[in-house]
């Protein structure tokens, strides 16, 4: 158990498909964990963000302020969309492009299928920003980024805003 350095573009990692991984593996979940808590701001993050290209993600909305409805902490190795309806574009942002925010078109609402950290099989039904993070994490397992989404890269592609502490 660890925390892994999360991998930035151009890394290779990042752009190919990721190897199934066949079932939970408890010391990818933990470094994906563990990665994803000290790490502010973060409400997901994929095998191949922390080097590792196996299909896996942890993700946690539930302290996001557009978070709800929510599953709260989600494990899963293995996912697969089953279902997608619905699109909407809005602002992301990624921690392997930290200098660049997207306007990136999702589906409002999924079905995604997984095996969670015990082995078990299951099934999230996701609607919103949490379905939106189901998104971009499968994304980064499929070896596609937030600028592989964009609809123009002169149009949807923003240099993200530093915010400096309050000065009172």
């Amino acid at each position: 158990m660890a925390v892994r350095p999360v991998v930035e573009i151009p890394n290779a990692v990042l752009g190919r498909r990721a190897e199934p991984t066949g079932g939970p593996d408890a010391e990818l979940a933990a470094d994906l964990l563990d990665t994803m808590r000290v790490s502010p701001g973060c409400v997901g993050l994929a095998a191949p963000q922390i080097g590792v290209s196996r299909r896996a993600f942890c993700l946690d909305v539930s302290s996001h302020p557009k978070g709800a409805p929510h599953h709260g902490l989600v494990m899963l190795f293995d996912p697969e969309v089953l279902h997608a309806e619905g699109a909407e574009v809005r602002r992301e942002g990624c921690m392997s492009v930290p200098d660049l925010t997207c306007d990136v078109s999702r589906a409002l609402r999924v079905v995604v299928r997984g095996t969670d950290e015990h082995g078990k099989e299951r099934i999230y039904e996701a609607a919103g920003f949490e379905a939106r993070a189901f998104q971009h994490e499968i994304d980064h397992l499929d070896g596609a980024i937030i600028l592989d989404r964009v609809a123009s890269l002169a149009t949807d592609v923003f240099r993200r805003k530093s915010y400096q502490p309050r000065r009172d």
